[in-house]
Parts: C-alpha cells; sequence; structure tokens
C-alpha cells in the first residue's frame, strides 16, 4: 500500500535550496519517484545547469527504462544514457551482503566521467532519510565518493516525498517502489542473467493480472511471490494462472507470501559477522 505523508513544505523548501547551492548537477536517475523529484527541484532550480542520466544493464527490466525515459521527456530533462556492467563483477555476482556497494560503485565510475564531461559540479542520487534504517550498502559508495543526496540531507522520508511529488504534479508520485532484480535473489546466492530474465518473466506476468506491487523472490527452483497484503486473497483466486505462468517462466514450484510485501525482506536473512 502506497504510504503518503501530509506535505511538509519546511523539508521541501530545504531540499530546493541544497540543490540550488549546488550550482550545476547531474542526477542519477531511474525513473522512481525518489529520483523524479530530485530531478524535477534540480530542473526547477537550476534549469539547464541539471541533466538526469539513467543506467541500464541486465538488472533492469526495459519497461520500467521506458517508464522513466518517457517521465523525463515529460519532465523537459535532458536525458543521457549509459550501459553498467555490474553482472561482469565477480563482487556483484557472488551477491554477498555488500552487492549493493559493488553496484553503487560501478554507477558511479560510470557516471563520474560523464560529470566531468558536461562539466557539471556535482552528481546527486535519490537516497531518502528511510534508506538510513535498512541495510543499504550502496550508499556507503555515495559518501565515499562525495555524492550528493539532497532528499536525504533535507531530512525527506519516502512517505513525505510522494506527498511533494504529487504536490508538484509529478505523474508518478504513486509509482510503486521498484528496485533492482538482483535483490529478489538471497545473499550467497550467484546473480546470474539467466535468474534475472526468470524473475523479470515472472513479475510481468503478475502484473499483467492488474497487481502493481510485486516482487518474486527466487529461491531456485521456488518462486516465492509477495503482493500488498490487501491484495493477498486475489491473487490466491488468479493460482492457477499464476501456477502456469511461473512455471512457463522457469520455476518448478510457485509459494505465495502470507505475510506480503516488504521492503528489503530478504535482508532478514543475513546476519553481521561478530567481532
Amino acid at each position: 500500500m502506497i504510504q503518503l505523508d501530509r506535505l511538509d513544505s519546511g523539508k521541501l523548501d530545504c531540499a530546493r535550496g541544497i540543490v540550488r547551492e549546488l550550482g550545476s548537477v547531474l542526477v542519477a536517475y531511474s525513473g522512481g519517484v525518489d529520483s523524479t523529484l530530485l530531478l524535477k527541484l534540480a530542473l526547477d532550480e537550476l534549469g539547464g545547469r541539471a541533466v538526469a542520466v539513467l543506467a541500464s544493464s541486465p538488472a533492469y527490466p526495459e519497461p520500467e527504462q521506458q517508464q522513466a525515459r518517457d517521465m523525463a521527456r515529460s519532465l523537459g530533462a535532458r536525458l543521457i544514457e549509459v550501459e553498467t556492467h555490474e553482472l561482469e563483477l565477480e563482487a556483484y555476482t557472488q551477491n554477498h551482503p555488500d552487492r549493493c556497494f559493488h553496484c553503487k560503485e560501478e554507477l558511479f565510475e560510470t557516471l563520474e566521467p560523464v560529470r566531468r564531461e558536461l562539466d557539471l559540479e556535482h552528481l546527486a542520487y535519490g537516497a531518502t532519510a528511510d534508506d538510513a534504517g535498512d541495510h543499504r550498502p550502496g550508499h556507503g559508495s555515495a559518501v565515499r565518493r562525495g555524492v550528493r543526496f539532497p532528499l536525504l540531507e533535507a531530512g525527506m522520508g519516502k512517505a513525505e516525498i510522494r506527498a511533494a511529488a504529487r504536490e508538484l504534479g509529478l505523474a508518478n508520485w504513486n509509482k510503486p517502489s521498484f528496485a533492482c532484480l538482483s535483490s529478489r535473489i538471497p545473499h550467497g546466492t550467484e546473480v546470474t542473467v539467466a535468474a534475472l530474465r526468470r524473475i523479470e518473466a515472472a513479475e510481468s506476468a503478475i502484473k499483467a493480472l492488474g497487481f502493481q506491487q510485486v516482487r518474486v523472490r527466487d529461491h531456485g527452483d521456488i518462486a516465492r511471490i509477495e503482493v500488498d497484503p490487501e491484495e493477498i486473497d486475489r491473487l490466491a483466486a488468479a493460482r492457477e494462472h499464476v501456477v502456469e505462468a511461473l512455471r512457463q517462466a522457469g520455476y518448478t514450484f510457485v509459494s505465495l507470501d502470507l505475510e506480503g510485501y516488504a521492503t528489503g525482506s530478504l535482508n532478514r536473512t543475513w546476519r553481521p559477522t561478530a567481532g
């Protein structure tokens, strides 16, 4: 379920001020509500000194990428596209709990030359205040490299960001959250292109039935489906269709998670090493 807080104009103004002080910025843009709000503020405050960059890799479905392109176009943003190659990194494909760190390292390593070529002062991405409460190793890469995160710096959480996006008329203010397809694979299980395509096909089949917030957690031969708790009964009613579709996607067994969708649920399988 989409959570929406009352608009906090003070935090929104703070975020605007932070963006304005950047002078010029390359926005790491994904088409999600967080990076879209950041891009909107950058365009409002900096005009042509704000540029969006969209990274593509096998971990991101093409329909998501196309939605991002369409949204950037509607904002009148200059959009540059690059490819990242995190799946060529053993440190990423081994899928240890620090996988996202290596993903962000590859992303920022790819974007930094773009920033320099465009003569922009800063690189920024849409981290939020909520990210501080979960296992987010990718954020450590941003901090290490001096990447800015104005929404987090202004103390804006996801629900506040959605409220601000709706207030500013962003068409995707209620877009379900989306993480890369690798996040569906438990830590310690290798990330492969074949697994990513299997997950993509499975999630696409469920979304085609009208479900918006969907995660297919990949446990080898077993697909564990998460949808919003209030949608569980409806998914169960479509059981036969779902089972057939997911077997066609490549799964042998199909299960429905009775808890429902939870952000970063696979992080529960990770326990930090003592000492």
